[in-house]
């Protein structure tokens, strides 16, 4: 539970939520609903098993329930055992599901939101399981394939040999290929391991697991958190120890049964220990083996073990009627798993190319306060203001000049009637320039300028008037910049920030796709904003290192990554105005993409320039524990060590089996 890390994001830094939807809805379509549009046949025989008329199938069908029963389905609050008998959502179909009522839903499991979100030990046994409950035919795969050779498949295609290659090929090459790439080498270790699980057998010490198991069970509050979790410790280790014992007496059976069948010119255990190479040479010999196996059976190879498999076809239903289940504890599928993470847009996702557009984008931004269209209006308003200055200018020149002395004899004429007999008479006051001249000499020589006078003089007021416009929506523009920059609006910050790489792989297909990695999700550090602050809608809880006033948030995030040294809390150093790095320390709280730590008073995230330098440093604890140790919740408890008891369970039937026919084969 100990932080691992703690790093920044800040508002513009480069991530993104709908990459991350992107990428699981990639997820869904490429790896649950293929499996599924497989694994389903699997969950429908183990459906038809329940209700069998073979006492065999019924019998270990129903016991698979009752293991299945340990798994309570949060969503429908049903067990997932007596869930899957009935028709799942995803066999049903989106329309007809939607019809349903609310309380009609809870009767059918959403099976893409089981495997795409529950607990990665609780999925794995839960495939195992519904692989081990199907098979719905009269006799065992093991009577199927000790009965059947590659020619009579050959026979079964009615084609010819060359054509009946090619067709076996194409219905058992791929699941043969599976066996022996994915499950004969270790099988082939496990048996070979038969005289070293005998001696364990043996010596083990069962009272030992008993009494560990009394004492967790009565438990009391009174005792100390030591006495507690030395009784956890020794619980769990218990578990582990009582698991091996059953695994090697299971072991034991098996390799017992496998050397008692005869096959080929040998038994079925020498069939087993062949070499994958051998195998390897012609991968025909393993065709039978596959084409004994039930479609559910085939879709669930990848999760269950060829010992499992054998385990199958080895015990019959009194075996399983010995399988004590009371004392395996329950669990919810999704114990330990933050389901938050599934939730639309409360993830997101960064990488390297995310960080660097960001990156660029902020160097575009971060050039003025005035944005280019604010700018472009001031140059023109500015132009403007210049020609109209220069418009009054040249009308100013062409008077001063040109103009001078014919201003002066109209000025004369107009105030007393020089030059003219209208002495009596207003009427030449009201005589223009242009008229003035026309009836004189001077008509020629300053007509002309005067008319550029008048068109510069006009030119003026009007350059002035569209002047006084432009500087009125500049200034009218230059608030709403100004009020954009100042006055941000913060966005809603991501719940989780996960690094692409952490949770990205490939599968079989080379195809690029979501691999579950509950550990890798930076989660958002809370804070006790209330929601009468401002930006509680957007920010709600959610931290701001920036105070809710900065040019954007710059928001801390934790993470808990497996496999990664605790943070020391005591170690936790910060330091101002300065970029030095305190001795003994390497690493602190970092922007995401880096490994060093970063200045939190970043002059791109804050409005003062000058802000002091913030840094803090702080150490890890390579000698600390990254495994669980004995913090152990029940959820886990069933998972890990309960997880063990449910599939041991199972398997430990076959005990029961091997002993009652031994004891027959002796009596005949």
């Amino acid at each position: 539970e100990a932080i691992t890390d703690l790093a920044v994001m800040n508002m513009k830094g480069g991530y993104s939520t709908e990459d991350y939807e992107s990428l699981m809805d990639q997820y869904i379509n490429a790896e649950i609903k293929p499996f599924l549009d497989n694994f389903i046949s699997a969950i429908k025989e183990y459906r038809t098993n329940y209700s069998s008329k073979n006492s065999a199938n019924q019998t270990r069908a129903k016991v698979i329930n009752k293991l299945l029963n340990k798994f309570k389905d949060d969503d429908t609050g049903q067990y997932l055992g007596d869930l899957l008998l009935n028709e799942t959502k995803y066999e049903m179909g989106d329309d007809a599901y939607d019809k349903l009522s609310d309380d009609e839903k809870k009767n059918h499991a959403d099976l893409v939101t089981i495997f795409a979100q529950a607990n990665g030990k609780a999925t794995l046994v839960i495939e195992n399981l519904i692989t081990r409950g199907s098979d719905t035919k009269d006799s065992t795969w093991i009577d199927r394939f000790s009965g059947t050779t590659y020619d009579d498949l050959v026979d079964s295609t009615g084609k010819t040999p060359t054509d009946a290659k090619q067709e076996l090929a194409k219905q058992y090459d791929d699941d043969a290929n599976t066996i022996v790439d994915e499950l004969w080498d270790d099988f082939i270790e496990q048996l070979e391991g038969y005289d070293d699980a005998v001696e364990y057998t043996e010596n083990y010490d069962i009272s030992a697991y008993e009494e560990a198991i009394e004492a967790y069970k009565n438990m009391s509050d009174d005792l100390s958190e030591e006495e507690k979790e030395e009784i956890e410790e020794t619980y769990a280790e218990e578990i582990s120890n009582y698991y091996e014992y059953i695994s090697d007496l299971e072991l034991i059976a098996v390799y017992a049964m496998l050397e008692d069948i005869d096959y080929n010119d040998g038994t079925m255990l020498d069939f087993f220990m062949q070499s994958s190479d051998t195998i390897k040479e012609d991968i025909t010999v393993l065709y039978p083996m596959v084409a004994s196996l039930t479609d559910g059976q085939r879709s669930g190879i990848d999760f269950v073990s060829l010992r499992e498999l054998c385990c199958m076809a080895f015990t019959d239903d009194e075996g399983y009627e010995t399988i004590e289940t009371d004392s395996i504890p329950e669990a919810s599928i999704y114990d330990g798993v933050d389901r938050e993470i599934y939730d639309k847009g409360g993830v997101a996702v960064t990488s390297d190319a995310e960080r660097t557009k960001a990156l660029s984008r902020m160097k575009e931004e971060s050039g003025s306060k005035l944005s280019d269209n604010t700018t472009l209006l001031w140059i023109v308003t500015g132009s403007l203001a210049g020609a109209c200055l220069l418009s009054g200018a040249v009308t100013l020149i062409i008077n001063k000049t040109v103009l001078s002395s014919a201003l002066t004899q109209y000025n004369n004429y107009i105030q007393y009637g020089v030059g003219t007999s209208m002495n009596t008479s207003n009427f030449y006051q009201s005589t223009t320039l242009t008229q003035y001249l026309s009836r004189t000499e001077m008509n020629s020589r300053y007509l002309p300028a005067v008319y550029a006078s008048k068109v510069f003089e006009y030119l003026s007021v009007g350059l002035a008037v569209v002047t006084i416009v432009m500087a009125a929506i500049s200034i009218w523009q230059t608030y709403e910049d100004l009020k954009e920059y100042y006055n941000v609006e913060l966005t809603p910050q991501p719940r989780y920030i996960v690094e692409e790489e952490d949770i990205t792989g490939y599968n079989k297909k080379g195809e690029k796709i979501v691999i579950k990695n509950q550990s890798a999700y930076y989660k958002i550090v809370q804070t006790n904003r209330a929601e009468s602050d401002s930006n509680y809608e957007n920010l709600g809880t959610g931290n701001d290192l920036n105070g809710d006033v900065g040019q954007q948030w710059l928001t801390l995030y934790a993470v808990k990554m497996e496999g990664h040294d605790p943070i020391l809390a005591s170690s936790l150093k910060t330091v101002t105005k300065s970029t030095e790095i305190p001795s003994g320390y390497s690493t602190g709280i970092h922007i995401f993409g880096e490994d060093t730590a970063y200045n939190l008073n970043n002059t791109n995230f804050v409005w003062d320039e000058d802000a002091p330098s913030i840094y803090v440093y702080y150490k890890t604890d390579d000698s600390a524990s990254n495994e669980s140790g004995s913090s152990f919740t029940m959820g886990h408890l069933a998972l890990v060590g309960g997880g063990c008891l449910i599939v041991g369970a199972a398997l430990t039937a076959i005990i029961m089996t091997v002993v009652k026919k031994k004891k027959e084969k002796k009596a005949a």
